[in-house]
């Protein structure tokens, strides 16, 4: 249900842009950018507290604020999703694996759908400009034209045997058409928001154009920024998000002056959950970072849509929506048609953010995966640590939590019990609720797949074996169990 509300939008920009002179009349650029590790408990829209986000504010008051969107609780699930429209069960990418750092897996054009090749088949420019991570540059260096994006700028990921590619903020090393280097005495963010304007500004306004903003920030090493080059570590990761809000103002302005404004809808959110130890004050409760944990602070992201005259203004959703959604809303906004040779785990729901109904259609969201994934020597694969990943899935009220052997584990109401403090799962009032979680949880396969990829030559720096003691294929504990518990997990296994 969609309720009136003044209240601020939030994180995530997606936009779009509909031109009004030519036979892509009906096509709206599309914006989409989503903050690197960020929590709703740093946004003021969602009642963040001690923290200036007047930018994303003015798009959620003046957009569409959603409280009920899942991401993946950690980086590579996440964006495995949101390229595919499928869940890491499907495309594979169920654990992360960073693939500059430790090699052999990469994500396959070839293997995969992406959203960028959808949209360029109806006609759109593309440009992506961030961090990607799933790929080498240095092996594959037209792997992003070969997904569907026309231009470029890139954070290379920490690629293994290179010393400088770890700078992603200051003395940043950025991959573009003319290859990579460090920008000395520059700032990564500031170089990749700069492409993005530069790209918005050499649209002539007679193709469509998609732009997919993978922000670099607020993810660590804590640093200090432009706007506070003397900020104390204890006040960086709050100067880091402000710099990301400015940076996200930067693109509407852009787009203001562009005259692209009432044409572009702009999508903002987050991959993931606030890294562990950073915490705030969210609506008088302290919220704890839970990046990597299926809790809500790791999963339920802000989610912010905009754009004055064709998104309601000033509403707030209860639609539930998860990141398998994105690709199918893109390309219906986009009028672009989807492969017919993959499957598609996710719904549109661009009409309801068009205001054209009061709900989205979905009755559950789904989130899993975190954690690193290990190569196996004998098939000379990554593979995933478990083979059947734990998961949440929720509907608008209750959650439940399912184990690594299927079972369910524990039921949490949330409007009740929004900290998730207390387990329901026993309690008679609550069979219903617990009967249809599970009912649904019977729907996925047994075996979640692995990365679908044709392996590439092996090089020097590729890692023998990743997360040394573990097994594939092991039952094991949920990723939101203690440090204590894993530990004394893995040592029961080794007796």
């Amino acid at each position: 249900m969609i309720k009136s509300s003044t209240s601020f939008f939030c994180l995530f920009v997606f936009c779009i842009s509909i031109t009004s002179n030519d036979v892509h009349a009906e096509q709206p650029n599309i914006i989409f950018a989503m903050v690197d590790d960020l929590g709703k408990e740093w946004i003021e829209a969602y009642g963040g507290e001690d923290i200036a986000t007047p930018n994303i504010n003015r798009l959620a008051a003046t957009g569409m604020r959603f409280n009920n969107v899942y991401s993946m609780p950690q980086c590579t699930p996440s964006r495995a999703t949101l390229l595919t429209g499928q869940y890491p069960f499907r495309h594979g990418w169920v654990n992360h694996w960073d693939a500059p750092r430790w090699g052999r897996a990469h994500f396959d054009s070839d293997e995969n759908p992406c959203v960028a090749r959808v949209l360029k088949s109806a006609g759109y420019k593309t440009c992506i400009a961030g961090k990607w991570q799933i790929n080498d540059f240095r092996i594959q260096p037209d792997v992003l034209n070969q997904l569907g994006f026309d231009e470029f700028c890139m954070w290379t990921g920490y690629e293994a045997g290179v010393k400088a590619s770890a700078k992603r903020y200051w003395d940043p090393y950025i991959f573009t058409k003319d290859g990579s280097k460090t920008y000395e005495k520059e700032f990564g963010p500031d170089i990749c928001n700069e492409f993005i304007l530069d790209f918005i500004d050499q649209q002539s306004g007679e193709e469509p154009f998609f732009v997919y903003y993978p922000m670099i920030l607020t993810h660590g090493p804590l640093t200090t920024t432009p706007h506070k080059p003397d900020a104390e570590k204890a006040e960086q990761h709050r100067a880091m998000v402000e710099y990301m809000d400015l940076l996200v103002g930067n693109v509407v302005k852009k787009l203001d002056e562009k005259d692209l404004r009432k044409n572009t809808i702009i999508v903002w959110t987050t991959d993931n959950g606030t890294s562990g130890g950073i915490k705030n004050m969210m609506n008088g409760r302290l919220v704890k970072g839970a990046k990597g944990k299926t809790l809500e602070n790791g999963t339920c992201e802000p989610f912010v849509v905009n754009c004055p005259g064709l998104v309601p203004a000033g509403t707030v959703s209860d639609g539930l929506i998860d990141f398998t959604d994105l690709l199918p809303t893109f390309a219906e906004l986009a009028d672009a048609k989807l492969p017919t040779d993959n499957t598609f785990d996710g719904h549109s729901f661009a009409d309801h953010i068009l205001g054209k109904t009061d709900d989205t259609e979905r009755t559950w969201i789904l989130s899993m995966g975190g954690g690193a994934g290990t190569y196996d020597p004998e098939s000379g694969r990554v593979m995933n640590l478990y083979q059947y990943r734990d998961r949440v899935i929720r509907d608008k009220n209750y959650k439940l939590y399912v184990e690594t052997d299927r079972s369910s584990a524990k039921l949490v109401d949330l409007e009740n019990d929004p900290a998730e403090l207390k387990n329901v799962i026993n309690k008679p009032d609550y069979s219903a609720a617990l009967n249809k979680l599970q009912e649904i949880e019977k729907q996925f396969p047994a075996t979640d797949g692995s990365p679908r990829y044709a392996p590439l030559k092996e090089l020097p720096w590729d890692i023998d074996k990743k997360n040394p003691g573990q097994i594939t294929g092991l039952k094991g504990l949920p990723s939101n169990a203690s440090p204590v518990k894993e530990k004394r997990n893995r040592r029961q296994k080794k007796q």
